[in-house]
């Protein structure tokens, strides 16, 4: 049995904590820094994540996690002269699987800050410059260049989180777990997702582009390892919002919506404008446009907190500027884990540009979620198969 001893379980009173194998040798090797419980429950899953990503898609892939959930995922094609703003990159030059994670981080930055990152490739000094500017408590991948290497054992004064992981392993059919002193027991979720998936389409509208197929591979993966339940918004390749760990399916839907129409609303002109104070943190800049993009901004403004982040007063962004920048959002691809129960999940996807639905269909009211996407002329795709994650 090997096995490696972590300082502590999910809480500083859980001890003591290890990860190991019964039979065989870890398959991850720790190169720098000393992750904990949760990082390891955030790199195995992530890593299972992308690892997936990039057989379904042919393409590098990357993931932010937080608290064994993406805050975002997405696959590695260049960056808009837009997105190469809205996530900071400067003029940075990036590899494919850097822009996958750029894109991954950018999702949403507010939940990724202090994330663990994901990749399906080896990590190269340009994924690694990225890093160095953002916070984040680590890293998995396949492997590292030596350059990157060195660059990720700067971070964290030298404690950073660096896992690297043997991209050849092939975990048991059968997994088990201890809740309580009850030993559960299941066969792995390793069912591929694969364009297969994606044939019976259940609308009116036939018309699936690729690019859209790809998108709802996007979302189907990262919803395979999002706690249930879970929605996912994609665009483009990349989650713009994933909704987790929500009793209800519409809040699923509207908590992932709300995370999409941020993620469109910081490509407004106005949010591409707002004059920041020289040397602000990345953290304080996100938190910034955060709180710029809420309701309750202009009682900010009001109280001229603003001075603090911005040179001079920025221009409010009105409710309705606000409902029109989103309402010309097209091309959204929405997923979700389980059936729609209703169609008012249909009804809110669509409020943030969605065009394109994937879930596995069962509800009884599958007529009625049909007939609201039909009313939209949406393409939805029933896969026919359910992805709880618990």
């Amino acid at each position: 049995m090997t096995e490696l001893e972590l300082k502590y379980g999910c809480n500083p009173n859980q001890k003591p904590a290890r990860i190991f194998m019964e039979s065989g040798a870890l398959p991850i090797r720790v190169l720098n820094g000393r992750p904990g419980y949760i990082n390891f429950l955030d790199a195995l899953n992530s890593w299972q994540l992308v690892k997936e990503l990039k057989e379904a898609t042919g393409l590098p892939a990357a993931a932010s996690f937080k608290h064994v959930s993406p805050a975002g995922a997405a696959i590695g094609t260049e960056l808009s002269e837009t997105e190469r703003r809205i996530y900071f990159t400067g003029d940075l030059e990036l590899s494919p699987i850097a822009s996958a994670y750029v894109r991954a981080r950018g999702a949403d930055r507010l939940c990724s800050y202090g994330d663990w990152a994901a990749l399906s490739d080896v990590c190269d000094a340009a994924t690694a410059r990225y890093l160095a500017l953002e916070v984040s408590d680590g890293i998995i991948a396949p492997g590292y260049t030596d350059e990157a290497l060195a660059i990720l054992r700067t971070k964290r004064k030298g404690g950073y989180n660096v896992v690297e992981i043997d991209p050849a392993y092939v975990p048991k059919a059968v997994e088990r777990r201890d809740i309580y002193g009850v030993t559960f027991e299941q066969g792995r979720n390793d069912f591929p997702i694969t364009a297969a998936l994606l044939e019976n389409l259940v609308t009116q509208n036939k018309d699936l582009p690729e690019e859209a197929k790809r998108d709802m591979l996007v979302a189907l993966i990262t919803l395979k390892y999002t706690q249930s339940n879970s929605v996912c918004y994609v665009k483009g390749g990349q989650a713009i919002g994933v909704g987790a760990g929500q009793q209800s399916r519409i809040h699923c839907t509207r908590l992932a919506g709300n995370k999409a129409d941020n993620w469109l609303l910081r490509q407004h002109p106005k949010v591409l404008a707002l004059p920041f104070v020289e040397g602000i943190r990345r953290p304080d800049r996100d938190n910034a446009i955060d709180v710029y993009l809420s309701d309750e901004y202009e009682d900010v403004l009001a109280d001229g907190v603003w001075q603090q982040t911005f040179t001079v007063k920025p221009e409010v962004l009105t409710a309705e500027e606000k409902r029109a920048w989103i309402a010309g959002q097209t091309g959204v691809t929405v997923g979700s884990d389980a059936f729609f129960p209703f169609g008012d999940n249909v009804e809110r996807a669509r409020k943030s540009g969605a065009q394109y639905i994937v879930q596995p269909g069962g509800s009884i009211r599958d007529d009625h979620v049909i007939a609201t996407a039909d009313k939209y002329g949406m393409v939805m795709a029933f896969t026919g198969l359910r992805l709880f994650h618990h």
